[in-house]
């Protein structure tokens, strides 16, 4: 019995049950709405269709694997336009079916190929191009964008949509380089060498593959050495102030207990933000206003975890909070080599 429903867990590398039942809904809904536009736009009497079959492929991308770089808002609509545009030219010139369906293909994969917007489904609008009959060819090249075109803006527009109510960034932005790359082991030419070595296409932008690869270093390093936790690591007295404080006061304890980093607690003792002397150069009549979103752990976090939210240049220190949310310490980047430098003495 346990090896029956792992036969039907996602294949897709980080994807879960949650992320699978959203992508239902989210293509449900978004092939509804594409389909009432086609039709409202096209019109009930018109001979072409208000939806094609290829944006169905197009939303199985969008709405499941959206940080893929097949499926983002330039591969689906160019991806189809394009496709439908080879489509149309190799019916002009070729007659015979079998060979215009290969042509079409294979010319829609170079278009797309040339233009950066591979998309698997722009094969499918080439090969219903050519196979679409009179109905295709009577449209001529306004087939591509009504319904074609129409559809995958359409589409696109959904999926920005849903996801972003989903709380799911679309299009997918790609990790911005940080100093936590300069430090890591190895560099995007060691990946490019590596990809070249393997002489595979990955659907995966090797940006994401950087950082997927310095995350699995991070999740190793915890893995021998977990035991270490922010709570064994951390600063107990802890120098704060409040978000009513004046910004003078902040700046006179940063420069008196030489810190870079002070927790901010609002009424009723929450920690709500930390402040530094970098937010402190900004005019303000209280903390409050200046404080920044605190970068937070829970005190049994292990303390290695931290290594890249204290590298990545945006962080210099993590309020750790006891089991019931209240401050109760302070993990430091120096906190934080002292961390790494007992992990590596101590015998794995």
């Amino acid at each position: 019995m346990g090896r029956i429903p792992r036969r039907f867990r996602p294949i897709l590398a980080g994807a879960t049950l949650r992320d699978r039942l959203y992508a239902c809904g989210g293509a449900l809904a978004a092939l509804c709405v594409t389909a009432l536009l086609g039709y409202v736009v096209v019109g009930p009497e018109a001979a072409l269709p208000f939806l094609v079959a290829p944006v169905g492929a197009s939303a199985v991308l969008v709405f499941a694997v959206p940080a893929s770089p097949l499926a983002r808002p330039w591969s689906v609509v160019g991806g189809n336009v394009l496709s439908t545009l080879v489509g149309l030219g190799v019916l002009a010139f070729v007659h015979d079916p079998f060979l215009a369906a290969g042509l079409a293909v294979g010319g829609a994969i170079a278009a797309m190929s040339l233009f950066r917007c591979l998309h698997p489904p722009g094969g499918a609008a080439a090969l219903t191009t050519v196979i679409g009959g009179s109905v295709v060819s009577a449209a001529g090249p306004l087939f591509a964008f009504v319904p074609v075109g129409l559809n995958s803006v359409v589409l696109v527009a959904m999926g920005w949509l849903f996801h972003r109510l989903a709380g799911h960034a679309y299009p997918h932005r790609a990790p911005r380089t940080d100093p936590a790359e300069r430090r890591s082991r190895f560099r995007a030419e060691d990946v490019d060498r590596a990809l070249a070595e393997v002489g595979e296409a990955f659907d995966i932008s090797r940006e994401d593959l950087g950082v997927l690869l310095r995350e699995v270093e991070t999740q190793a390093l915890v893995r021998r050495h977990g035991e270490l936790t922010a709570g064994d690591v951390m600063s107990r007295e802890v120098v704060r102030v409040t978000m009513h404080d004046t910004p003078e006061t902040a700046r006179a304890l940063l420069l008196a207990h030489d810190l870079r980093t002070l927790p901010v607690l609002g009424p009723d003792g929450a920690v709500v933000g930390t402040v530094g002397l970098r937010e402190l150069v900004r005019p303000a009549t209280c903390v409050g206003e200046l404080a920044s979103p605190p970068l937070t752990a829970p005190v049994d976090l292990p303390a290695l975890a931290l290594s890249r939210a204290l590298s990545d240049g945006r962080a210099h220190a993590a309020v750790i909070l006891d089991t019931e949310g209240g401050l109760c310490g302070m993990v430091t980047q120096t906190d934080l080599i002292v961390a790494l430098c007992r992990a590596l003495t101590d015998p794995v």
